[in-house]
């Protein structure tokens, strides 16, 4: 069945707060700087009709995904499976979590509307080399973007299910900052 996703890395945090650990709940608020890029983020799914928005519990994730459904009139789902990479969890652990929720997204985007996931980097770095994005692309990215995440605060990636061969389309689409290339990448 084709389905059509939208993999989102939180906007910007106040890294400053070292009272709260990045990888446990709350962790840290957004910025005003993270609620600009979040109602810019909101302004691009409007435009690709996305019908429901899945976050992690995470402060700076669920603002994010707050901030841009105000702007979509769309809901948000407080999602566990896409929280931080927590220190000392598993690779594995994260990888099935972050496909499971996957799964389930791609089931309800069949009806052809996409549906956006807020979530964090690393989470997202790891989906993406499973589903077959080459290191050498994701490594591109990690050099542009802070924190040597595969994406800028706010950044989406989409990712388009073909109906005819179940083949996965990864591209980097959005950044709330310009950001000289955007490189589509076919995966299996």
């Amino acid at each position: 069945m084709p389905a059509d996703l939208f993999l989102v890395r939180h906007a910007t945090p106040d890294w400053n707060r070292t009272d709260l650990r990045y990888d446990i709940p709350p962790g840290p608020p957004l910025t005003d700087q993270g609620r600009n890029e979040a109602r810019s983020l909101g302004a691009f799914l409007a435009q690709h009709n996305t019908h429901r928005i899945f976050a992690s519990p995470m402060d700076r994730a669920h603002e994010t995904a707050a901030v841009a459904s105000g702007v979509t009139q769309t809901p948000v789902i407080i999602a566990e499976d896409l929280t931080e990479w927590e220190r000392g969890e598993p690779e594995s652990a994260v990888l099935e979590r972050m496909t499971r929720l996957m799964a389930e997204a791609a089931a309800l985007a069949a009806d052809g509307a996409p549906i956006a996931l807020v979530t964090h980097g690393g989470p997202i770095r790891l989906l993406l080399s499973h589903l077959g994005v080459g290191s050498a692309e994701i490594d591109f990215y990690r050099r542009q973007f802070d924190r040597d995440n595969p994406l800028p605060p706010a950044g989406a990636w989409r990712l388009i299910r073909s109906a005819t061969n179940g083949a996965w389309q990864a591209n980097l689409v959005f950044s709330p900052v310009e950001f000289r290339s955007f490189s589509p990448v076919t995966i299996v």
